[in-house]
């Protein structure tokens, strides 16, 4: 059978419910999972279909005031996709990276709503249409030419577990503007939409380049992931392998509004970046070079303390990624970096040199060098941070060396941390991350994690904001 023999120019829409769902919470426990532990709620709905909510960071009736809207996914049973992990749609991709995302965040819900198999056709009258599908009819005309609705999804169960759930507002992880329409009409406003990060296989192609032609769905993002995230946009379905990749690990970066920061630091195995004499050679052959020139790339502003600079001369530039160079920021109270630093070399790159108020400083500096006066007392991370932010400077990396990096860590500013540790035993040296502790470990810091392999180095990151 061809499409071309099938009437495909009208079709069923969306069916409106014939009664409400009325849904009833039935019980409620805690769910382990890869992505994170997530508070498990179930429920019941009018017609006895049964559906879950995995929530994070969600307490009942916590919503409505200033915190922004929790990431919600709205995610359609898929037998096949979500338990068997098909190629033939994206819905495992979907349900896995709204996980994740809710995971990284640290407050969000997925809405598993059972009964949609299929766009709500059940799964044998899908299988059927599969079989359709085989014989190249796109998932539109393999629907009709059952006598079948394109979609006979309802969401009233979803909105109404929402609202369970004190949630009245929501930023929907879909591509699909109709899920969207739908949610606004049940009462649920939808702040934001995006869509998540899946792969596009040779499997699915043609069934996603469907759903966006012939069903509205948001269109193939860009084919240049690293592009899109400098331009401060989240591809919603990178290309599998490096596209997909940067998009895992710098996403939130990239798509990130207000104030963020971020901290870095390589260290030994033992916790030093450098040895006693002052030699931090190991630096020089770092296998997360090119993580910290995304890093980089992706913010407005580089701080460093003048340390680091006067230990290895650093340019604080991007050299070896697309992208441009942050303005770099020296806190220096005593003006120790002399004129000849590559960071106040006037290579057009702006500097803010941040220094005590009776600190002496060249007369003649480069345009590019703006020296900012500050009494010695007044150094604190929060007092720097705020002068970055009056100059519009929102996205902030914290790179170095490891005095700078746990005074930001210590005064609870960092929004993430990147400790990379090299596979070097230094054994004494200048120390990389150190805090006022705890005498109990179980008061230890400690916040979601996500590991990257740099070649032989292994990179931790801490994500502090979800914890917050």
């Amino acid at each position: 059978m061809s499409s071309q023999s099938i009437q495909s120019t009208a079709y069923p829409q969306l069916e409106s419910a014939p009664v409400p769902a009325t849904v009833e919470r039935v019980a409620e426990t805690v769910l382990p999972t890869r992505y994170g532990t997530f508070r498990m709620v179930g429920y019941r709905d009018g017609g006895g279909v049964e559906h879950v909510a995995l929530a994070q960071g969600i307490e009942d009736d916590t919503h409505g005031g200033p915190t922004p809207a929790p990431l919600v996914r709205v995610h359609s049973e898929c037998l096949t996709g979500d338990a068997f992990g098909s190629w033939r749609c994206d819905c495992g991709d979907q349900l896995a990276a709204a996980l994740s995302a809710i995971s990284e965040e640290g407050r969000g819900v997925v809405v598993y709503v059972r009964g949609h198999e299929g766009r709500g056709i059940g799964l044998l009258a899908k299988l059927k249409a599969y079989a359709l599908q085989d014989q190249g009819v796109d998932t539109v005309d393999a629907n009709t030419a059952l006598g079948l609705p394109v979609d006979a999804r309802r969401y009233d169960q979803a909105a109404e577990i929402l609202q369970d759930l004190g949630i009245s507002a929501v930023r929907l992880l879909s591509g699909n503007p109709a899920k969207e329409e739908a949610l606004e009409d049940l009462g649920i406003a939808v702040v934001e939409r995006r869509g998540l990060p899946v792969s596009e296989r040779s499997e699915n192609a043609g069934y996603l380049a469907t759903k966006r032609a012939r069903m509205r769905h948001d269109a193939a993002p860009s084919a240049d992931a690293w592009a899109a995230l400098l331009d401060g946009t989240v591809p919603a379905a990178p290309a599998p392998g490096e596209a997909e990749e940067l998009t895992h690990r710098y996403g939130y970066l990239a798509g990130a509004s207000g104030q963020i920061v971020v901290g870095q630091l390589r260290q030994s195995l033992d916790g030093f970046i450098a040895s006693r004499s002052g030699d931090s050679g190991f630096h020089e052959d770092r296998g997360d070079h090119g993580h910290l020139q995304r890093l980089r790339a992706l913010v407005d502003a580089v701080v460093v303390g003048a340390s680091t600079v006067l230990a290895e001369d650093c340019a604080l530039a991007v050299e070896d990624v697309p992208g441009s160079s942050p303005v770099r920021v020296v806190l220096d109270a005593a003006a120790r970096v002399g004129p000849d630093a590559r960071v106040l070399d006037g290579d057009g790159v702006s500097t803010l040199w941040i220094v005590a108020q009776d600190a002496a400083v060249p007369e003649a500096l480069p345009s590019s060098v703006e020296v900012v006066r500050l009494p010695v007392e007044d150094f604190a991370p929060r007092r720097v941070l705020d002068i970055l932010q009056a100059r519009g400077l929102e996205k902030v990396l914290v790179e170095g060396g490891g005095n700078t990096v746990s005074r930001f860590l210590e005064a609870g500013l960092l929004d993430r941390l990147y400790l990379t540790t090299a596979p070097v035993l230094v054994g004494d040296g200048v120390p990389g991350i150190r805090f006022s502790g705890s005498d109990a470990l179980a008061e230890a810091r400690t916040a979601p994690v996500r590991r990257f392999v740099f070649g032989q180095d292994i990179c931790t990151e801490f994500n502090f904001a979800a914890v917050r």
